[in-house]
C-alpha cells in the first residue's frame, strides 16, 4: 500500500492521509510521479476505473500518526499550486521564476 496526502481548496482541510493499492496508485500518478492534481487525474483516467478506486481509497484513511510515510500528494481546488509542481515531482517544486523552493 502506498499513503496519498489530500489537499483541497476548502478552508478547513485536514489534509487526511489515505492508503491505496499500488494499482490504485498508478491509476492517480504516472511512472516517477508523486504530485497529481484531480482536474488531470480525470482527463487521463478511465472514469469507471477512477471512481472504483476512489470508493476504494477512501475507505483507508490512515490516522497521521500510524502513517509510515506520504507517497503522493494528490490536490484538489488548487490550481495555483501547478506552478510549483511543474514536473509533478515533490522533490523538484519550484517558484514560478523557476528557482528551486528548497
Amino acid at each position: 500500500m502506498k499513503n496519498i496526502q489530500v489537499i483541497d481548496g476548502a478552508v478547513n482541510c485536514v489534509y487526511d492521509i489515505f492508503a491505496a493499492t499500488e494499482e490504485e496508485f498508478a491509476l492517480i500518478f504516472p511512472e516517477g510521479q508523486d504530485v497529481a492534481f484531480i482536474d488531470e487525474v480525470q482527463k487521463r483516467g478511465d472514469a469507471k476505473a477512477l471512481d472504483a478506486a476512489f470508493e476504494n481509497i477512501w475507505k483507508r484513511r490512515v490516522p497521521k500518526r500510524e502513517a509510515n510515510g506520504i507517497h503522493g500528494i494528490l490536490f484538489y481546488e488548487l490550481e495555483q499550486k501547478k506552478a510549483y509542481y511543474p514536473t509533478r515531482k515533490d522533490e523538484e517544486a519550484v517558484n514560478p521564476n523557476g528557482s528551486r523552493l528548497r
